[in-house]
């Protein structure tokens, strides 16, 4: 059960002149935090009331991921109800983590300034999480869909011929039904990701458990590791399947462990 935030004393409500101070907070305004709060001074504890909320920081992570729509957002965090999701990016928007603006395509969100600098943060926590629990994923934590959107908005179009569309159609044979086959329709423009076929001529064909596709763009094996012993099976057009690895690359928060390139990684 949460606890009311308590009522600030009289000297707590005062507010200083000078910036980033412990009273005034930031000048021209400071940072509400949209959760009840631990009744610390410490900035670290501040912090935590904006950002450790469930589900906060990886809304974070996808807006420093490049994702800017609602629906966009929901594709990188797949089990978060739409609900939550609004709640949280209202929150963050309260506390001057997050913009909201209007584009094209309707309403966006922006990192502010503020939001911007917790890039860093992010990164170091996947650096800590591969470090030290990146053991820890079992086959409840696999999915198809987050794996998929990953890849297709990390994946670099110019190592295609610059003049071709290029289709590479995966396939997942151990996925839930309904998410086994995915087609990335790649140009230099951009790269679509469809559930169902676009109606191309496919180029390449992935076939891989999902585990194993999901260990190589984490970087816990390489790609030739996994050809060779683990299941991944690459067919197509020559030119096209050996410029894949480098066309597809790995996500921009994994780091390799050390000997990834000759331990075999099961599920």
């Amino acid at each position: 059960m949460r606890t009311a935030r308590p009522q600030p004393t009289s000297h707590e409500a005062t507010r200083s002149s000078s910036t980033g101070s412990v009273l005034g907070g930031r000048a021209g305004g400071g940072y509400a935090a949209p959760m009840p709060g631990y009744g610390q001074f410490c900035p670290m504890a501040k912090a935590a009331e904006i950002l450790c909320e469930r589900w906060s920081l990886l809304v974070v992570r996808e807006l420093i991921a490049g994702s800017r729509h609602f629906n966009d957002l929901r594709r990188g965090v797949p089990l978060m109800s739409p609900s939550l999701l609004s709640s949280r990016l209202k929150q963050l928007e309260a506390a001057g983590v997050v913009t909201r603006t209007e584009d094209a395509r309707g309403v966006g969100y922006d990192l502010t300034p503020a939001g911007a600098e917790l890039r860093p943060v992010v990164e170091f926590m996947a650096d800590w999480g591969s470090k030290w629990v990146r053991r820890r994923v079992s086959r409840d934590d696999l999915d198809a869909s987050l794996l998929m959107w990953d890849i297709r908005r990390t994946v670099d179009p110019s190592r295609f011929p610059r003049d071709q569309r290029v289709v590479v159609h995966f396939q997942f044979r151990d996925a839930p039904s309904g998410k086994r086959s995915w087609w990335l329709v790649s140009q230099q423009d951009g790269v679509d990701l469809c559930l169902e076929d676009p109606g191309y001529d496919v180029d390449v064909e992935v076939q891989a458990p999902l585990h194993v596709m999901t260990a190589v763009w984490m970087r816990d094996v390489t790609f030739r590791t996994a050809v060779r012993s683990l299941g991944l099976k690459v067919s197509g057009e020559r030119d096209v399947c050996r410029r894949l690895p480098d066309w597809l690359g790995a996500s921009m928060l994994a780091k390799p462990p050390a000997g990834a390139g000759r331990r075999a990684t099961r599920a």
